[in-house]
């Protein structure tokens, strides 16, 4: 079991691409909604430095605020993916 956690916007298609991945790989996860509004978007910004959306957190691997919808689902692949098994 993992203890991964997504920070995400409802209707973001770049989530939309990360969440499509962890269900996938049938990982759970802890879904962090954030505002609309970029300047409402405190917590994300804390874990990670900026505003946008998807990060991911998965302290299991030290990954502490991991943005980029591209790299979160390469990342996912090959740490959790059947290349990860071999």
């Amino acid at each position: 079991m993992s203890n991964l956690e997504l920070y995400e916007l409802p209707g973001c298609p770049y989530c939309a691409k990360v969440i499509d991945k962890l269900d996938e790989l049938d990982l759970e996860y802890v879904s962090h909604e954030v505002p609309r509004s970029h300047s409402e978007r405190t917590d994300v910004e804390e874990v990670s430095g900026q505003t946008g959306v998807p990060v991911l957190v998965d302290p299991d691997n030290d990954v502490e605020g991991m943005p980029e919808s591209d790299d979160i689902v390469e990342y996912l692949e090959g740490t959790y993916g059947a290349r990860a098994e071999n």
